[in-house]
């Protein structure tokens, strides 16, 4: 017996569920055909950013690979090892094959972000910003980070938090740091960072 075909505009009818259930929250690497390198950079930071958006799922197009050598898609390796480095790292909750060409993506709230463990085998990202430029951060946005650096060492175990309050505040200034979507600059990034900030906080509540 031959294989089953699908009815025709099958694809466009699954394309438009897909817009349904994800609005808004597609990533499609499939049509810009980038390197492995620049997908597992543009993946990142996508999911980064749409962990902070609260976006909760989300969809990456990464296509089959029927046109690579082997048939493997070089891109959907690499983001599939992205998916897995940012699991352990607090950015992904978990994930599945959507379509031979696509993965459903859910994110991890942003908690388990700040309070993923530093781990030896993966090496953190730089800050994108100096930790001395704290003090060039308004004094809104340095009591959000003071506020939520107090409530990540609450949720911790930590005592006595006066010691490492500081430092905290530094490591969680880094990971939003690194969160904000690239280009912003001056006003619109403390903004952005405050959004940030803010969403996290509500976590805590």
């Amino acid at each position: 017996m031959g294989e089953r075909r699908r009815p025709a505009g099958f694809g466009q009818l699954w394309q438009a569920f897909d817009e349904a259930r994800f609005a808004g929250r597609i990533l499609n690497l499939r049509a810009s055909l980038p390197t492995a390198d620049e997908a597992a950079r543009r993946a990142e930071a996508w999911l980064r950013e749409q962990q902070v958006a609260g976006s909760g799922e989300v969809l990456i197009i990464t296509g089959r690979g029927n046109q690579s050598e082997g048939g493997v898609s070089p891109v959907r390796e690499a983001v599939i090892r992205v998916l897995h480095s940012l699991r352990r790292r607090g950015v992904v909750a978990s994930h599945a094959e959507h379509t031979p060409g696509s993965f459903a993506v859910t994110l991890a709230p942003m908690q388990a972000l700040l309070e993923a463990p530093r781990r030896r085998r993966e090496k953190a990202p730089p800050p994108r910003v100096a930790p001395e430029s704290l003090d060039a951060l308004d004094d809104e946005t340095r009591l959000l980070l003071r506020n939520l650096a107090e409530r990540v060492l609450e949720s911790l175990g930590v005592g006595d938090r006066d010691p490492f309050l500081h430092g905290e505040m530094l490591r969680q200034f880094g990971t939003l740091a690194g969160t904000l979507p690239r280009g912003l600059t001056g006003r619109d990034r403390e903004v952005a960072l405050k959004r940030a900030l803010r969403r996290a906080l509500d976590e805590y509540e």
